[in-house]
């Protein structure tokens, strides 16, 4: 799996965000007009999502159906994995002490890993 860039990004948003299957006509209405995007890019964008195989497309009637092929989950913990391993060299702890010494965490966040931490070890 490769990283996607950000307009791609954008476009799996939506897919993952909609039932499946979803048309080019409904990723217009959620992101295209807001992006100020023409149909034509869309559709290259989609284009590009099928040949990376994160999507799958078929045609019905005039319009064209997309499913999703790899999940939110799938790529959100791809995406994480790297980050750590790039910026972090794989220390969770030195992500922790970044995201706490830069005001990210706060107490009720420090409680949540707590737990967390502690049903990871029963």
């Amino acid at each position: 799996m490769n990283k996607l860039p950000d307009t791609e990004f954008s476009i799996m948003k939506v897919v993952w965000g909609n039932d499946s299957p979803i048309t080019t006509n409904l990723i217009m209405q959620e992101l295209g007009n807001e992006k100020g995007w023409k149909t034509q890019t869309v559709s290259s964008l989609l284009s590009r999502l099928v040949k990376r195989g994160f999507i799958r497309s078929e045609k019905s009637g005039k319009e064209r159906h997309y499913h999703p092929l790899i999940s939110e989950e799938e790529y959100l913990k791809f995406e994480t994995n790297n980050f750590i391993e790039r910026f972090h060299a794989n220390s969770f702890s030195s992500l922790v002490a970044t995201l706490y010494s830069g005001n990210k965490l706060k107490d009720r966040d420090l409680d949540q890993l707590e737990k967390w931490l502690k049903e990871q070890r029963d």
